[in-house]
C-alpha cells in the first residue's frame, strides 16, 4: 500500500513520490540493459561481444534495478504495541516506551523517531516531499501515540 492507512488500531505509511519514479526508472534502466545486450552483437572497432557478455550486461541491468528498487521498500508501520520502521535495507522495532517522540525538523528531507540518548531513527516512510501525504501521515501517527496513551 503507498498511502497513509490511519485506522484506529494501526498507521501504514509508504512514500508516494520516490515509488512514481523509481519503479519506472527500474523498469527503463532494466530494457536499456537488455537492448544493448541484444543490438551490441559486434560494435564498430571490431570488438565481439559473446553470450557471456549479453548475459552479464543483462544481469547488469537487474542488479542495478533492484538498487534502485531499494528507494521504495521503506515502510512505517505502528499499532499498540510499538512503531516498526523498514528504511532501504534494515527493519527496527520500537516500543512505545522507547520512543521519546516524532518529529519532523525544519529542512528534514524525513521524519524520525526521537529515541533515548539523543538518538534517532530515519523515517524515510514519511518524506517532506511527499507534501500533504507526509502531513496526514505525521498526524495519524501522532493520534495513535495520544490514543494509546504515549504521549510527546
Amino acid at each position: 500500500m503507498s498511502a497513509s492507512t490511519g485506522t484506529d488500531d494501526v498507521v501504514q505509511v509508504r512514500p508516494l513520490r520516490v515509488r512514481r519514479v523509481a519503479i519506472p526508472a527500474a523498469t527503463v534502466v532494466l530494457i536499456v540493459c537488455v537492448i544493448a545486450a541484444l543490438l551490441l552483437r559486434r560494435t564498430s572497432s571490431g570488438l565481439l561481444l559473446t553470450v557471456s557478455d549479453q548475459v552479464s550486461m543483462v544481469g547488469i541491468g537487474a542488479v542495478l534495478a533492484g538498487l534502485i528498487l531499494l528507494t521504495v521498500r521503506p515502510r512505517l508501520r505502528a499499532d499498540e504495541n510499538g512503531v516498526e520502521v523498514r528504511n532501504s535495507i534494515l527493519t527496527r522495532q520500537y516500543a512505545w516506551s522507547d520512543v521519546r517522540g516524532i518529529s519532523f525538523p525544519e529542512g528534514a528531507s524525513c521524519a524520525r523517531l526521537e529515541l533515548p540518548d539523543d538518538e534517532y531513527e530515519a523515517i524515510t516512510a514519511i518524506q517532506s516531499f511527499d507534501g500533504e501525504h507526509a502531513v496526514r501521515a505525521m498526524r495519524d501517527l501522532r493520534a495513535l501515540r495520544r490514543r494509546i496513551g504515549q504521549l510527546e
